[in-house]
């Protein structure tokens, strides 16, 4: 070729600076080698605004930083003429190095690429005083951001038991999410706080937060709004400071966020957003998905570019995922394509109750195990945490070790905790851990000093704690008004251990946590977890019901949480639905998708239709986390509420088409027989052999493994291949009582009482449990 020819295509520098940088960019084919046409488009639209629509899987992050190489390498922009927002920290490095990596040292010194948070942060510190503040400005973290409010309502003489600070300050983050400050925010809103005082306790709040020279969140944008459009120049230097500017995520920004973007935007207008309504999941904390629809509006003459082409999945899942969300009237608009073939179809799968659901998705983890599936790339999605309970039980019954993403696991959340703590305690008076935990929770004025007092007498006196509060609130040794709640408190926890001789033990279980007020305590939290909290507490109380009484499940407790997870082993990955976004599995499987579960019942009561299209763009979230399989269930009876409910299949089961679907029946050996609620035994009669399977039916199927009796249900006793685990009829037990045996577990000990093959024994050192003969041997 010419050195004419050559010329026409890439005309050689003229300018010192211009030839230096050709000299150590790479050719232009190298970092854009592999694109598809549509990426590529949206790479080298580099004028104006650009919006990408990038489905799952087709990738955007790919798109993004080749197009912050491109600019660089094509000399449009310097490092430091670009801002890159992302939502996540990890985004931020991942950018830079991927940048990195296709465009060498070129690509380095962008200090304009971070979250919204840290940039917000940045530009505030530069011009501090034109918001009122001083550069060296605190950011409050949430510790400080509830005890700066809580002086607030104080100091406004209104009740903070009825008006939590909590409440106050998911409403004023609400409030700044859109952009509101206190003058703005609509009366009706400001109102409905405090008997009226909202508005005020915002304002009074921010005074405070100015006098501290200190800002929460929230602020790092919202004075940023406020600083651009009270000092326009200021807003002048940033739009012409900045030649390109590019968002990820777009879909899940709020109007705060949108605000700050368009304002920056309106100067040159080389603005790339990158998102997928489809996926805009988080409506809950603010996003709005209507930030993206409108982009074309808000832009007019935007390049938009729909990215189709999906690297993840296979073609029925593709299939059955994008039908489903062409349902939901808010969309722009794609249908996603793979090259990959049609794979495996979507099956769905039906069972008695979430009990046996979690028993079958545990057993069809195992089969997959055998035939050499890696545990790691197994995922199994839910709509609520709640629903994690059954299914890490039954993981740790088969031995199937897991990690909880996004959060701990069931029995390690915080209420759950405390919960555990109030039933351990009524179990147990010398648990003095529990005692700790719940002494002042929910709020009672325990405080250190009465708990410092009670550790010194219990060290004195060598007793439990309980038994040094029984003993100090006979003496005047604490004042009277804690004095006074310690022994409400004492007799509380006497009551309840009265009950359980009484009264089923879940009944118990739901009475301590109404009258310990930790149930209010939640109730009138009023923030965006308490709903969440509240129905682990349910779930946590319906558990109860699955053993013969309270001390067999602290002991199942105890075992659960003592199951290990091997260090750096293969583990499923158990998590929401939320949690899932941005993240891919060879297998994933969908329990619980039930009207009223999923779509979630109160997201479609709170936002109506809204609510609807987001729980369908979460269904569309969860089945395009599937590379090659996707495994839908649902249960036909569900406890809701401490009540049995029939469910229906979600409504999302229909909308799927049925040439991706195929109807799995749930194997014999899950099936109780025509119901749960019978009370006569039905035999499973099967010969369905996974290991876990195997295992269980070694360990006598259930709780029984954990050392309690057999698990009391309305369905009668549990069976195995026809076999009764623990029976009160039939074949005597080979011990008779005052035998000596010993125990695994729990070592030597005296059998009290003889039911069958269920023995009552008084251990040396464990104390009264009730276990199978199978599990003893004599002594």
């Amino acid at each position: 070729m010419t050195r004419e020819a050559a010329g026409a295509e890439a005309p050689v520098p003229t300018s010192i600076a211009a030839r230096a940088r050709a000299a150590v960019a790479p050719p232009s084919a190298a970092y854009l080698e592999g694109l598809n046409a549509e990426q590529r488009r949206a790479v080298e639209a580099t004028e104006g605004p650009v919006l990408v629509l990038a489905g799952a899987g087709t990738g955007k992050t790919r798109v993004l930083t080749t197009r912050i190489a491109h600019l660089i390498a094509i000399g449009r922009a310097r490092p430091f003429d670009i801002l890159a927002v992302t939502f996540t920290n990890k985004a931020a490095r991942e950018m830079k190095e991927r940048i990195g990596a296709l465009i060498g040292s070129a690509g380095e010194g962008m200090p304009w690429l971070g979250t919204f948070h840290a940039i917000g942060t940045k530009i505030l510190r530069r011009h501090a005083e034109l918001v009122g503040l001083k550069s060296d400005f605190t950011i409050l973290g949430t510790d400080d951001q509830l005890r700066l409010l809580k002086q607030v309502i104080e100091a406004a003489n209104v009740d903070e038991k009825r008006w939590p600070a909590r409440s106050l300050a998911q409403a004023i983050d609400g409030w700044k999410n859109r952009g509101l400050s206190p003058e703005q925010v609509p009366a009706g809103e400001a109102g409905a706080f405090g008997f009226g005082k909202g508005g005020k306790l915002y304002a009074a709040y921010q005074e405070r937060l100015a006098t501290l020279n200190a800002v929460d969140f929230g602020d790092l944008l919202l004075l940023c709004l406020r600083l651009w459009r009270e000092n326009p120049d200021v807003l002048t230097g940033y739009q012409d400071r900045f030649r390109y500017i590019l968002v990820d995520e777009y879909q899940d920004t709020n109007v705060a966020q949108y605000l700050w973007l368009r304002l920056l935007a309106q100067g040159r207008r080389n603005v790339c957003c990158v998102g997928d309504d489809d996926q805009s999941i988080y409506g809950w904390r603010g996003a709005e998905v209507d930030n993206i629809l409108r982009f074309e509006h808000d832009f007019p003459g935007a390049v938009v570019v729909r990215l189709e082409r999906n690297y993840r999945s296979t073609g029925h899942i593709l299939a059955a995922a994008s039908t489903l969300i062409a349902r939901n009237e808010g969309r722009l608009g794609k249908t996603l394509r793979t090259e990959e073939g049609a794979g495996e179809r979507v099956t769905v799968t039906g069972a008695w109750d979430s009990e046996e659901e979690a028993r079958l998705l545990g057993e069809t983890i195992e089969g997959l195990q055998a035939r050499g599936h890696a545990l790691s790339q197994i995922a199994v999605l839910v709509r609520i945490s709640a629903q994690m309970r059954e299914i890490e039980d039954r993981f740790v019954q088969l031995g199937l070790p897991y990690r909880v993403i996004g959060g701990p696991r069931f029995y390690e959340r915080a209420e759950v905790r405390d919960a555990l703590a109030y039933l351990r305690l009524t179990a147990n008076p010398a648990d003095d851990l529990a005692f700790e935990r719940i002494i002042n929770t929910p709020k009672r004025g325990l405080g250190d000093a009465t708990l410092q007092a009670l550790h010194s007498l219990s060290r004195r006196q060598s007793v439990p704690l309980l038994h040094a509060a029984c003993l100090i609130v006979e003496t005047e040794e604490l004042k009277p008004k804690p004095r006074s709640t310690l022994r409400a408190l004492l007799q509380s926890f006497s009551r309840w251990a009265k009950l359980l001789e009484i009264q089923p033990h879940a009944e118990v279980a739901q009475t301590i946590l109404e009258e310990s007020g930790y149930t209010e305590m939640w109730q009138k939290e009023r923030t965006a977890d308490a709903a969440g909290r509240l129905e682990n507490l349910k779930e946590l109380v319906r558990s109860l019901e699955e053993f013969p009484d309270l001390p067999a499940f602290l002991e199942h407790i105890a075992l659960v949480m003592d199951a290990s997870e091997a260090e750096g082993g293969e583990r499923v990955s158990l998590m929401t639905l939320h949690a899932a976004k941005g993240l891919e599995f060879d297998t994933v499987f969908l329990p619980g998708w039930e009207d009223g579960l999923f779509p979630n019942q109160r997201a479609i009561d709170e936002s109506g239709r809204a609510g609807l299209e987001e729980e369908r763009r979460l269904a569309h979230v969860g089945l395009t986390r599937a590379r090659r399989r996707a495994k839908i269930s649902f249960a036909v009876n569900r406890r809701i509420h401490g009540l049995w409910s029939s469910t229906i299949p979600s409504r999302f089961v229909d909308e799927l088409p049925e040439s991706s679907v195929e109807v799995i029946e749930a194997p014999a050996s899950f099936s109780y027989g025509p119901s749960r609620f019978d009370r006569q035994p039905t035999p499973f009669g099967s010969s369905y052999a996974t290991p876990g399977w195997q295992r269980a039916q070694a360990n006598t199927a259930g709780q029984d493994r954990f050392g309690g009796g057999a698990r009391s249900s309305r369905s009668g006793p549990k069976q195995i291949e026809g076999t009764l685990v623990a029976k009160s009829t039939g074949t005597a037990s080979d011990y008779a009582t005052g035998a000596r045996v010993f125990h695994t577990k729990f070592g030597p000990g005296s059998v009290a009482a003889v039911d069958g093959n269920k023995l009552t024994v008084d251990f040396d050192k464990a104390g009264r449990k009730m276990v199978l003969d199978s599990f003893v041997q004599p002594a």
